[in-house]
């Protein structure tokens, strides 16, 4: 839970690919478990690694390394993928902003001690006036409604939350004033690459789960897998599989040079959503009947499979941000 946090808070000191590594290592059990600790290190410990004061770092990288979860707040029921058409506003009072509003499909949030909440605390200026504040869990006015009845990823807890006059210091801005944005898109970006990883395990996962059963099922005498029909597909999938880890890596490899990775990180997340969709159902299709029952785990690969294509920005976004950096690639 601190892969990337320095030692000196608790954490592991390790680098991005080797977080990558893990959500991908964990999703290979259960993509569940794997979005929980993808968002708590991509999304939530990056924050308050690059942007906190040094009294917030004290403060919460330890207890976030060790014994408490974190939570990204920002999507609302009108900013999706528009995700600064946000609502939520904080207004200055004395010493301390008072936050009204609400936040849904906000991962993590069942179990999160701290909350990264996006509100807007100069509505008149737009998306500049948008602000990164710390809510605990415990803050009064501040209401976590009970978990959302979800097709997948059903152990990672997305809860709608409300706001209602909930005051916070002045100190409990993360950043600056009106940094928000800027916080927000250069994180989403790296979480792209993490929710490319999950899918990914979620594929390898699958597949790791399947192919044994398709060597020994018999069927005309021969094991399924002897058949060369079965193979190609076999191969296909192995092939799509490797691509989406090769993807996944250099974009990893590419956030970690310092040099820019937003097109690498929106084809990474936009290929490995569609290959854990398509993997997981051929997955089903080779189990046969059993594979359409609730006894074996690929019915739950293939649920869990869904939701990398709408999270963290839909694939039609990923397509949209690629074309965008191809043009600009183009017009320099």
């Amino acid at each position: 839970m601190g892969v990337e946090v320095d030692n000196e808070y608790g954490g592991a000191g390790c680098n991005f690919m080797t977080c990558i590594q893990v959500v991908e290592e964990i999703s290979k059990v259960c993509p569940g478990v794997g979005a929980l600790v993808d968002i708590h290190n991509t999304l939530v410990n990056p924050v308050i690694r690059n942007y906190g004061n040094k009294e917030q770092k004290e403060k919460y990288l330890p207890l976030l390394s060790t014994k408490m979860v974190g939570s990204f707040a920002i999507t609302e029921p009108s900013s999706g993928s528009d995700a600064f058409a946000l609502r939520t506003v904080a207004k200055k009072d004395g010493s301390d902003y008072v936050i009204n509003g609400s936040k849904m499909w906000i991962s993590n949030s069942d179990i999160a001690g701290v909350f990264l909440v996006f509100a807007n605390a100069n509505p008149s200026a737009g998306y500049k006036g948008i602000t990164c504040f710390i809510v605990d869990r415990d803050t009064p006015g501040f209401t976590i409604h009970k978990p959302e009845n979800k097709l997948g990823i059903i152990c990672s807890g997305t809860c709608m939350l409300s706001f209602d006059n909930v005051r916070v210091p002045e100190s409990s801005i993360l950043g600056e004033f009106g940094q928000g944005y800027k916080i927000s898109i250069s994180v989403l970006n790296e979480g792209r690459i993490g929710i490319a990883s999950q899918m990914l395990g979620c594929a390898q996962g699958c597949f790791d789960a399947t192919i044994p059963y398709t060597l020994e099922r018999q069927q005309f005498g021969q094991p399924v897998y002897n058949f060369q029909g079965m193979q190609h597909q076999v191969a296909q999938i192995a092939t799509q599989i490797e691509m989406a880890r090769l993807l996944t890596y250099n974009a990893a490899r590419i956030k970690e040079s310092g040099k820019p990775f937003i097109k690498e990180a929106a084809m990474a997340k936009y290929w490995a959503s569609e290959v854990a969709q398509q993997a997981t159902i051929k997955c089903i299709d080779w189990m046969g009947g059993v594979g359409f029952t609730k006894d074996f785990i690929q019915e739950k690969f293939y649920r869990d499979a869904k939701i990398g294509a709408i999270y963290e920005g839909t694939s039609n976004i990923q397509l949209n941000t690629v074309a965008k950096q191809i043009e600009r690639e183009f017009k320099k």
